[in-house]
């Protein structure tokens, strides 16, 4: 992977507007010369065509041939007169090395002049040295035009790049453990102002990361601590019986042996159901695939009223509603049923009504138990919480709750804990797809 280019970004700006300056004055350079040359040269034509018009009007006059040529030469512009009887006046021929622009034409006018040839020539030497000059004087204007257009444009580029640096201020400042901070632009619409609004997002996005990051760290560590501590118990029931069995002698009761039995296994049990409460947690937050079968629902629940009845036959089990057929997981419903029905069983201590309603989406579970106050039907969910004296919760491990609806809302809907008819408890499940 290739490294991103960091040269910086003030001299990448300042080189590339030079780059443009540059490349322009000597666009401007070329366009002035060509200009200039070409007005000199229509300025000389000028020049001797006004003076070929000069020498006709001063021929037809009756100027003299010398005095005509005192009066066309000029600065730059030198006349020679070739008279009909071949007089020669004036220097026809200019050195071969000279730059000149020569004109000739022939004079009319009284005898003596009538049919003498004319020629003038101009000097470009004046021409060629102004052009020269010109040239010098765009060459050090535009130098000067550079440094003072680099001077400006690293002051200017500076104050653009002023928000820049206060991005980096932040992102300093965070690194060294400053939170909070917000550059806050004022207009969005802009570069700048999006740029900086993204980077508001982001901090925003880390700073909440982390700090999810450091509640799920210390959700997970109270987590781990409390699962300890409810496996600790029943480890302990064990680790005790099985060294009362250990220890036992001959003159131990048959009652008293097979009452350690019982207690091994019991907590055994106990200790093996709050490891698979844990597993399942994990496969939850690991984001378990589940099942996705039609299901009949008014079926599984009547499957565990039937085993509610045969569990806790002081219990009367109520099943109602239509045969609804829902797409999810059987498995997981039920397991979501048992939960629920195990709860409620334990708080009406075995002994009450339960009713079990079925919805086209879902089912509804009602006990006569205590209930749940309106402040804890929230937090019922949460993992390891157990409400002993609002439900007369003794013996679960407070998994089964969380774990109900976390398949819930994996299979696509939610559970949730309502006051009950009587003052007992109502727990809907509900929001699961149709088959």
């Amino acid at each position: 992977m290739t490294g991103l280019r960091t040269t910086s970004l003030r001299r990448r700006v300042t080189a590339a507007v030079l780059v443009v300056l540059v490349l322009l004055l000597i666009a401007i350079g070329f366009v002035v010369d060509t200009v200039f040359r070409a007005q000199a040269e229509r300025d000389v034509n000028s020049v001797l065509t006004a003076r070929v018009q000069l020498a006709q009007q001063w021929a037809k006059q009756k100027v003299p041939p010398r005095n005509l040529l005192r009066r066309l030469g000029t600065r730059g512009v030198q006349a020679a007169l070739v008279l009909p009887d071949g007089t020669v006046l004036g220097e026809p021929d200019p050195p071969p090395d000279a730059r000149i622009r020569q004109v000739r034409a022939t004079l009319t006018g009284p005898a003596g002049i009538d049919g003498a040839r004319l020629t003038l020539t101009a000097d470009e030497s004046l021409i060629a040295t102004a052009e020269h000059s010109l040239r010098w004087v765009l060459v050090i204007s535009s130098l000067a035009a550079l440094v003072v257009a680099a001077i400006a444009i690293l002051l200017a580029v500076r104050f653009a790049l002023a928000p820049l640096d206060a991005m980096t201020r932040l992102a300093r400042s965070i690194v060294s453990g400053g939170r909070g901070g917000r550059l806050a632009p004022e207009r969005t619409g802009t570069e700048l102002g999006r740029a900086a609004a993204a980077f508001d997002s982001a901090l925003d996005a880390l700073e909440g990361a982390e700090k999810a990051a450091r509640a799920s760290e210390a959700h997970l560590r109270q987590f781990v601590a409390d699962a300890a501590h409810e496996l600790r118990t029943p480890l302990a029931g064990v680790q005790a019986a099985a060294e009362a069995l250990l220890q036992q002698s001959s003159a131990t009761s048959v009652a008293q042996r097979e009452r350690l039995q019982l207690l091994v296994v019991r907590e055994s049990q106990r200790a093996g159901k709050l490891v698979t409460d844990l597993l399942d947690l994990a496969r939850l937050d690991a984001g378990a695939e589940l099942e996705r079968v039609p299901v009949p629902l008014r079926e599984l629940v009547q499957a565990q009223a039937d085993q509610v009845r045969l569990t806790a036959p002081d219990v009367i089990v109520e099943v109602g509603g239509p045969p609804a057929r829902v797409l999810g997981d059987p498995a997981r419903l039920t397991q979501i049923l048992a939960n629920l029905t195990g709860n409620a069983v334990q708080a009406m201590h075995g002994r009450g009504r339960l009713t079990l309603v079925v919805a086209g989406d879902g089912v509804t579970v009602t006990d006569t138990g205590p209930g749940v106050p309106d402040a804890e039907r929230e937090r019922v969910f949460d993992r390891l919480v157990r409400l002993d004296t609002a439900r007369g919760q003794h013996a679960g491990s407070g998994l089964g709750l969380p774990i109900a609806r976390g398949f819930a809302r994996a299979l696509g809907g939610d559970l949730r804990c309502e006051p009950g008819p009587g003052g007992g408890a109502r727990f809907r499940l509900d929001g699961l797809p149709p088959a």
